[in-house]
């Protein structure tokens, strides 16, 4: 159960393996190669959501990367089906399948990653080249305002800077909810020796970002 994963709502979150990214900064790094043992297949993962009916709002569906699996659609219907709303979480790198599940109603609230300015992103996802023009279009989709969503970037003092900030505000001016989620050091973190920003590096973050969204809030100090 969480109060934090899915705003105003009492949720549940379920984990799905996968994640073609590979952020230096991952708290699941155990589910990015899909080899963490499987807790419930799919039908106890619903079987568990029965029990749970009139006692939760909705569930959170998180990663991994969500929309890599092939079957996304299916699953989320039978979430729905049970009478929850439900939350995706998304890297913004399948656009194409984002837009299938919003469209078919199978989603009522997104929260898609932002790592960094355009300039930085291969380097923030370990993917040093990478062709951002798929999570571009994710993010010009959700500033349509087809479905509730939010943006969200984890902070770490080795990737980001004034300069990320000015050019992410700039990328998603006009969104609706855009969070800054300070960096927590854990066991599952792949690389050593990264770094949180102070709180007071937050704030100034925070303050170039203002004018271009509708509400920004700082998680996790």
């Amino acid at each position: 159960m969480t109060l934090l994963d899915y705003p105003g709502k009492v949720a549940c979150t379920v984990f799905l393996g996968g994640c073609e990214y590979r952020c230096p900064y991952c708290h699941n790094t155990e589910l990015l190669d899909m080899n963490a043992p499987e807790l419930m297949n799919d039908i106890e993962l619903l079987e568990f959501l029965k029990t749970r009916q009139k006692l939760l709002d909705g569930v959170a569906v998180t990663g991994g990367e969500p929309l890599l699996r092939n079957d996304i659609a299916s699953l989320l219907e039978r979430i729905k089906n049970l009478g929850f709303l439900v939350k995706l979480d998304t890297n913004g790198n399948h656009p194409d399948r984002l837009q299938e599940v919003v469209e078919a109603g199978l989603v009522d609230y997104v929260a898609m990653d932002v790592k960094n300015s355009r300039e930085r992103y291969g380097e923030t996802i370990g993917l040093p080249g990478f062709n951002i023009s798929r999570v571009e279009r994710s993010v010009e989709y959700l500033l349509s305002d087809i479905v509730e969503y939010e943006f969200r970037t984890t902070v770490v003092k080795q990737f980001h800077d004034e300069k990320s900030f000015e050019d992410m505000a700039e990328w998603i001016d006009g969104a609706q909810n855009y969070y800054i989620q300070s960096f927590v050091d854990r066991d599952t973190v792949p690389f050593g020796g990264l770094e949180a920003c102070s709180v007071e590096e937050l704030e100034k973050f925070r303050e170039i970002v203002r004018p271009h969204v509708k509400n920004i809030e700082i998680r996790g100090v």
